[in-house]
């Protein structure tokens, strides 16, 4: 039988900014939240340290580099809830700065995680987006800096309304192929593996946005890219200034945007405000 509740989905969210999601989301949403984790004994750990604080979060496992992952937790929620209400992709990875694995490797790994197989998931959970839905992807200041840094011809395609998810896809590629053969700065990309990922999710979001708008217009889903500002994880440094919980706060706000919201809708968006791109 389906369930009556709404869902909220968060992927990677069994420590840092997705725990942090995941833990306002149980205070603030109407419905069943779930932690996604790659790892069944952390996602249940972090259960259960929500669970302590009083709260009653459920658990999915999901690998977003996993396709098969991907389709079970998509049936799952389907099967269960006829859909989701709210997607927040949150998963991602990053090489610390002093890292010494080859570039080409930090580019291949960075865009595979953060770029295809954030797409990977969009492709199996945006169909099942209930009407009034809310999709939240977690992005970075990265992306706009990153954006600035690069050829004045991928900057005019990354601007484009008419860019398509293929042609995205292609670049992305392009530049992991470059970035192995050491020619991506010739290629005209910025020097930051993890900024061109997020340059990525950010062009998708705004991508879907208008196919949503042409495909779905009368289910009012809005789906939005956010930077969660710089927060204390593992992924940044320990002397960022914001905590887990203050990066969740933009995040948050687009997946619980009121009932009959028109926007933001395929927006970049920080501390709760829609920035240029």
């Amino acid at each position: 039988s389906v369930s009556l509740y709404s869902v909220a989905v968060v992927t990677g969210s069994n420590k840092g900014i997705g725990l942090a999601i995941v833990r306002a989301l149980c205070k603030q949403f109407n419905g069943d939240v779930y932690v996604t984790s790659r790892d069944v004994g952390r996602g249940e750990e972090a259960v259960k340290t929500l669970n302590s604080e009083g709260l009653k979060p459920k658990f999915h496992q999901l690998d977003i580099n996993d396709l098969n992952s991907i389709k079970n937790a998509a049936a799952y929620f389907k099967g269960k809830y006829d859909g989701v209400d709210i997607l927040i992709n949150n998963a991602g990875t990053a090489f610390k700065a002093s890292d010494t694995t080859p570039f080409g490797v930090q580019a291949e790994v960075t865009l595979r995680t953060n770029f295809f197989a954030t797409r990977d998931v969009l492709t199996h959970f945006l169909p099942l987006v209930k009407a009034g839905g809310r999709v939240v992807n977690v992005s970075s200041m990265l992306s706009a800096s990153g954006l600035k840094q690069c050829s004045p011809e991928l900057q005019q395609r990354f601007h484009s309304e008419d860019i398509t998810e293929d042609e995205l896809v292609v670049l992305m590629q392009r530049f992991v192929d470059e970035a192995k053969k050491g020619e991506h700065k010739q290629g005209g990309w910025p020097d930051m593996s993890y900024a061109v990922s997020k340059i990525g999710v950010t062009v998708l979001s705004m991508i879907h946005a208008r196919h949503l708008s042409k495909e779905r217009p009368k289910d009012g889903i809005l789906i939005n890219a956010c930077c969660p500002g710089w927060v204390r994880t593992e992924i940044a440094a320990p002397g960022a200034p914001k905590s887990p919980d203050e990066g969740a706060i933009t995040p948050v706000y687009l997946a619980l945007l009121a009932p009959g919201a028109t926007e933001p809708h395929g927006k970049y968006v920080s501390d709760k405000e829609v920035q240029p791109w």
